[in-house]
């Protein structure tokens, strides 16, 4: 995976999804209901390091991949071990890996996943959680440069292509589907409103995760899976 793999521009919304705090717990709350409790825990597509942050405060020895420049820069000033490609990465070094919200980025998806599969111990696991649904694509997805959504089929189909085997798969944020939906059919300019994501996740992800119980098996604005190397 070059550079020239992907191409993120998602700087703003990056910033402005901090303020979404349940949201982000639920995400933190995810990784490490998968993660050991020891051992090495690499952040794929890192961003600004929230959730490294997160994960390093609650005692873990987190490593980033980040290929935009500026963002590596930013995660190596955070003290983090940092790598701009899986061929800095040695064999079999990292027992857990996530990706949120990064593998809709890439053009070759399982190209991208072939390549970080070798640096996984055996029967280590990995959690990546994407964008679900391509009826929902809309400026945001255009405006950073995303290639595709994703549904649990689709994200099972890359991810075993890749040689991970896959242990579970859901959607999650059930009411963010028709609010995506809507944000698409009033053609939505793609830059995420602070005050927007604020209220959203405090009055509607709640009673959206309160939903999941039952719709997670059917729809959500994301879909998740987690995966292990056989």
């Amino acid at each position: 995976m070059t550079a020239g793999a992907f191409s993120y521009s998602g700087k703003d919304n990056l910033e402005a999804m901090r303020l979404a705090t349940r949201y982000n717990a639920f995400l933190l709350a995810l990784i490490e209901r998968h993660a050991p409790r020891n051992g090495r825990i690499l952040d794929f597509g890192a961003g600004l390091g929230l959730f490294a942050s997160m994960l390093r405060d609650r005692g873990h020895r987190v490593s980033c991949l980040e290929i935009d420049p500026e963002l590596a820069h930013g995660l190596e000033q955070q003290g983090f071990e940092t790598v701009r490609s899986p061929r800095e990465l040695v064999d079999a070094s990292v027992d857990f890996l996530f990706s949120l919200n990064v593998l809709e980025h890439i053009d070759d998806d399982v190209a991208a996943m072939t390549a970080l599969v070798p640096k996984l111990r055996r029967g280590g696991r990995c959690l990546i959680y994407v964008p679900a649904f391509q009826v929902l694509f809309s400026g945001l997805d255009r405006l950073v440069g995303h290639h595709r959504r994703y549904t649990a089929v689709t994200l099972c189909r890359s991810l075993e292509s890749a040689g991970l085997r896959v242990e579970h798969v859901e959607y999650a944020d059930s009411l963010g589907f028709p609010a995506s939906l809507a944000y698409r059919i009033v053609g939505g300019s793609g830059v995420l409103d602070p005050s927007s994501v604020r209220t959203y996740d405090r009055w509607v992800f709640p009673a959206s995760r309160a939903l999941d119980r039952v719709a997670c098996r059917w729809f959500g604005k994301n879909v998740f899976a987690v995966a292990r190397r056989p």
